[in-house]
């Protein structure tokens, strides 16, 4: 959840400035799925806000804040938002590579773009996954921290099988439901390389979404070069969780996968995915790293 003063509507107050480049409250309501829990074992939570109402649920944290970036970041559209300038007159419908609303096309036939504005960042998913809207943040934080100030986020994500699991953990009659996948794109102001923050970041969403408070159930792999089909050269790292205690229906381990690099305009910036791991139904290795392939990056439209 957002830290900062809470509004008289429960929410956060979206005067209240924000720690590490992020969580203040942006006008506009979120848009896709229906809230519910992160992947994991409910020691994080989910939170949707629309203007400064706020509905708290359970898990990863969603809502509308704002991402590591410039002084433009309270802005920032997101996958719905016409962006790019027009093509040339001459392009033809199957060579202009943007829709009819100026967000980039797919760059795989029958799969779903996702797309982030605020840093100029798209990205492919299968038809299975729903992107959510342009304002759209899922965050973790730490269990205890009272201001649950969050640990690392994402903006615009994808989701995969919202309901993939779903239980009533503190016996209130709702059933909070788990996803089995995210993904999506962020700013790193303040970073001091791309290695840095593959580690950091794939580490911390493993931590937050699946293994709180066990950091010691969380392993990293080696940082290694990556680079797109579109030609971004950056750092890659992935993270996992073993042995989280399963006190739930819906406590599993996890893992992630971060990508960092330098935007055209010398910004670092990341795509992370963080998903349910040792399950029938995981997203392979092999699946995220074809997503990961379609990360490239665009000129948003300033209409």
């Amino acid at each position: 959840m957002w830290p900062g003063e809470q509004s008289s509507t429960g929410g956060p107050d979206p005067r209240q400035p924000a720690p590490w480049n992020a969580p203040t409250v942006a006008s506009g309501a979120p848009g896709g799925g229906p809230p519910g829990r992160g992947p994991g074992n409910g020691r994080t939570k989910v939170v949707a806000i629309v203007a400064a109402a706020v509905v708290v649920v359970a898990a990863a944290v969603t809502g509308t804040v704002l991402l590591g970036g410039g002084e433009d970041d309270g802005a920032r559209p997101g996958p719905t938002v016409s962006a790019a300038s027009a093509s040339a007159p001459s392009a033809s419908p199957a060579d202009d590579p943007r829709g009819g609303d100026g967000t980039p096309k797919a760059s795989v036939e029958g799969w779903t773009v996702v797309a982030n504005p605020g840093h100029g960042i798209a990205f492919d998913v299968p038809a299975s996954w729903v992107p959510q809207s342009r304002d759209w943040v899922t965050y973790v934080a730490e269990d205890d921290d009272p201001d649950e100030k969050p640990l690392v986020a994402m903006k615009a994500p994808a989701v995969l099988k919202e309901k993939w699991c779903g239980s009533d953990g503190d016996r209130d009659g709702s059933v909070e439901y788990t996803p089995l996948a995210s993904a999506g794109t962020r700013g790193n102001n303040g970073a001091r390389s791309t290695e840095e923050i593959v580690r950091t970041d794939s580490a911390t969403w493993v931590y937050g979404a699946f293994a709180q408070p066990d950091r010691d159930k969380v392993s990293t792999g080696p940082v290694t070069p990556f680079t797109t089909d579109s030609g971004i050269e950056g750092s890659l790292a992935t993270s996992r969780s073993a042995g989280v205690a399963k006190k739930g229906k819906c406590d599993v381990n996890g893992k992630a996968t971060t990508f960092a690099f330098k935007s055209a305009d010398g910004d670092f910036v990341s795509w992370s995915f963080f998903g349910a791991a040792d399950v029938a139904d995981e997203v392979t290795d092999a699946t995220v790293r074809s997503i990961l392939a379609t990360v490239r990056e665009y000129t948003p439209s300033d209409a």
